[in-house]
Parts: structure tokens; sequence; C-alpha cells
């Protein structure tokens, strides 16, 4: 039997407004349809169904923005974040997720309002930083289910255009998803009375990729740095007051 959703058709738009936010922003839905899927499912159940839900998001950003994304990002970002997102993914069965979400939630804050504050200051775009980032991006992902406003702050301080942007985060991305699905399934975390979700999850990720798509034709570049930047601000300020309340 599905898992008991008791409101489906709000769990879908909540899921399109995740699916929409993540375009926008360019890291991807995880980083919203985590907590709005935790409301519905058991936190591993969430786990694995982001994963599953976040291929198939990857791979329709990929198809709308496949023009112009950058080889070395790809490369120096997503090689350390494939294999630590493996590492993540294994740990998540033993350490504590208040502990990471709390942390994650005041680095996300303080790194994101330092960036609006203070426009001069830049993460500079070393390979060092690109390396590190890719790291704790893909250990938070494969432990929390959501690294993309880490990436997202990294990517950020390459001034690319948006749709290298998020062409080039989504191809990180897919290969973080991947791997982590992989080590979700051996985990446990994928669970068959939920699969039913996924062809009504293809079918958000297509459609909010799309809307995503046409709001940021409208956008120019430097709005959209600020918009990844508050974006990863209240996320991060949601993640507070999660762990707080709980």
């Amino acid at each position: 039997m599905p898992s008991n959703i008791e409101n489906l058709p709000l769990f879908i738009l909540l899921a399109l407004l995740a699916e929409v936010l993540g375009t926008v922003g360019g890291f991807g839905s995880s980083l919203f349809f985590i907590p709005i899927a935790s409301y519905f499912l058991d936190f591993h159940s969430v786990l694995g169904i982001t994963a599953l839900f976040h291929v198939m998001s990857n791979l329709t950003k990929i198809i709308f923005f496949r023009k112009g994304f950058d080889k070395k990002l790809v490369l120096s970002i997503g090689i350390p974040a494939v294999l630590f997102v493996t590492i993540g993914a294994f740990l998540s069965q033993y350490v504590s997720t208040d502990v990471l979400e709390l942390s994650l939630s005041i680095f996300l804050i303080v790194v994101s309002l330092v960036l609006l504050l203070f426009k001069h200051l830049e993460l500079k775009p070393t390979l060092f930083n690109s390396i590190g980032g890719g790291v704790f991006s893909g250990l938070i992902a494969g432990m929390l289910g959501t690294g993309g406003a880490i990436r997202g702050i990294v990517l950020a301080s390459y001034n690319l255009k948006i749709e290298a942007f998020i062409a080039t985060s989504a191809i990180i991305d897919l290969g973080i998803d991947f791997s982590r699905s992989i080590v979700y399934y051996l985990n446990g975390y994928v669970h068959k009375n939920d699969l039913y979700l996924l062809p009504i999850l293809l079918f958000v990720s297509v459609l909010g990729t799309y809307i995503g798509k046409k709001i940021l034709l409208r956008v120019s570049d430097i709005q959209f740095k600020s918009i990844v930047l508050i974006l990863v601000l209240l996320t991060g300020i949601s993640a507070l007051v999660k762990v707080i309340a709980n």
C-alpha cells in the first residue's frame, strides 16, 4: 500500500513550488522539498524519495538549460561532491540530524547575510574553494538530503550567466543524486510503497522547471545572484525555526 499522505494535492502543490523556487534559485528543489516532504513522510523516506525526485529534476534542468555549462567547475566541484556524498549517505545512519540541521542553518544564515550586506565581499573563485565547496556540499547532501545552498554560494562567486549556473549545478547534482540514491537504497530508505509518487514528481519537475525558466527570462544576472542568496537566507531561517520548534 502507498504511504498515507493525507492531503496528496497539497503535497503536489508544495512540491511544485519547491521545484519552481529550486529552478529560480539555481541549486535544485531538494533545499525546499526536504522540509516540505518531512511533514508528510518520515525522515529516511524523505531522503530516499528526494534523491530519486532530484535525479528527474536535474535531468529536466539539463535539458532546459543545457547551453554553456562550465566543464572545469563540473569537475572541480562535482568529483569531490560525488565522492563525499557517498560518505555522507552512509553516515546518515549514525549522525544526529538535529545537530547537523542546526549547524547548517546557522552557516547558511551567516554566510548569506554577510554576502548580501557586504556586496563587495565575495568567495574567491579558486580551485581550493571549488574543491572545498564540493566536499562540504556533498557531505551535507548525503547526511541531510540537500547541499545545494552550499554549492550555490560557491557557484555564485564565479558570476556565471544564469543558464551556465543552473546547467553546471544540475550536472553536479545529478552525479550526487545518482550516487546517494544507490546508498539510500542499500540503507533501506527507498520504500516500494513510496514509488507511486515518482510519476507525479516527474510531472512536477518538468512543469516546475518550465515555470522557473519563464521567470528567469525576466531576471538579470545581478538580480539572479541576489535571489540565490536571499533564498539561501530564507532556507537557513526556516531550518533554524524547524530545529528550535522540535
